[in-house]
């Protein structure tokens, strides 16, 4: 059994898959063309921002959003490490200096507390992290950042159709980045987007995405020729993707609800584990709005978390281990500069496991898991 598989998603779309692909094939634009357009729109009111700018990747939206904001040589930006490589591999990218801040240990989200004591006159921006779905403490990120005159760049790749407060993911900064990786809930192997909060940078994103050219206002009549004015690569998203994705978010709400019954009785079915004291299961902060990215537990240790990995993996049953954090990689060592003790992520890091998770898994599946992860801690058991 795969820890997670979106085969059975897009069969249960195929239909509507299929009629958009034909019609790609059909108009011939494949780049910048109808389907990007509406998926650009469709996300913009998914969200109720005013500007949406899709790309190839999450880690492109991150880059851009960077570049857009002039984030460069001497800064520095701080976010987790507990996190996707991309998160601190953009911030390298673009010549600054990542600045890594530990954790929570019921999200694994950045800790907002912690922030003030790892600024410095050379911090310009703060990303944080939506992990599984689940956003950090916005408002005292937010409120941070606003009392010390930094950006926020949410990162918020695993979050599209999860909230704070009501307030979408990708909204509650100054931009927000997604991804549409083939291990998120929407996907479409590989493209992301930028929902714009901050009006004065649409213009910026728009030119650092079409290869530093102003090429966007050409498309709009708003020029007569375009020119190159600004940094850039190639960053656009193909109208095939857009039209193997766009269906996926129309059926939104049914794909969330799905997981959200799957998550919950994985909740159900291990909670007797939780009360003994053998597991930690997530949590779900009462603020936020999840979209049930994924489903994972804590055990006691990094041993431990092994053991039960062989236990399930010999009944047939994926799991996977998550971020190794990123201060103690040899990249984070390099690069990285790290605030403080980074205690509650070193271990998340040891002791985390995924369990497969995904819309279209049966009752029969999940219970074959929840009962071996019961017999794995079952005293009786040799």
């Amino acid at each position: 059994m795969d820890f997670i598989d979106l085969r059975s998603q897009y069969r249960a779309l195929r239909s509507g898959i299929d009629a958009r692909i034909a019609r790609v094939l059909e108009h011939g634009q494949y780049i910048m063309g109808p389907e990007v357009a509406e998926l650009e729109a469709k996300l913009a009111a998914f969200t109720g921002a005013r500007h949406c700018v899709t790309v190839a990747s999450g880690t492109d939206a991150l880059l851009i959003a960077l570049m857009a904001l002039d984030i460069g040589p001497g800064a520095e930006v701080i976010t987790t490490p507990f996190s996707f490589v991309a998160t601190v591999e953009v911030i390298v990218l673009a010549g600054a200096t990542p600045v890594l801040v530990d954790v929570e240990a019921d999200t694994a989200n950045i800790d907002a507390s912690q922030l003030e004591a790892a600024i410095t006159d050379r911090t310009a921006a703060i990303i944080p992290v939506g992990l599984y779905g689940q956003p950090a403490d916005m408002d005292a990120i937010n409120a941070i950042a606003r009392r010390r005159s930094l950006a926020v760049i949410e990162d918020a790749a695993q979050g599209v159709n999860a909230a704070y407060k009501e307030r979408p993911l990708g909204t509650l900064g100054d931009l927000g980045a997604y991804s549409f990786h083939e291990s998120k809930n929407f996907a479409c192997g590989q493209g992301g987007a930028i929902i714009v909060g901050n009006e004065r940078c649409l213009g910026a994103v728009e030119v650092h995405r079409e290869v530093g050219t102003d090429r966007c206002r050409f498309l709009r009549g708003e020029i007569p020729q375009y020119a190159w004015v600004d940094r850039g690569s190639n960053y656009l998203l193909s109208d095939i993707l857009a039209a193997l994705l766009l269906p996926q978010l129309e059926a939104a709400e049914e794909i969330t609800e799905r997981r959200r019954a799957l998550y919950r009785r994985y909740q159900e079915g291990l909670g007797p584990l939780q009360r003994a004291g053998r597991i930690r299961l997530p949590v779900i902060p009462e603020a936020c709005r999840s979209n049930y990215h994924l489903f994972h537990l804590l055990v006691e240790s990094a041993a431990t978390r092994d053991r039960l990995r062989a236990h399930l993996n010999a009944r047939g049953i994926g799991t996977a281990l998550h971020y190794a954090p990123l201060h103690r990689t040899p990249g984070g060592r390099r690069f990285g500069v790290a605030r403080g003790p980074m205690v509650t992520a070193e271990m998340v890091g040891e002791c985390l496991l995924r369990l497969p998770f995904y819309t279209e898994m049966t009752r029969a599946q999940q219970d074959l898991v929840i009962a071996a992860v019961t017999d794995f801690f079952d005293p009786r058991r040799p």
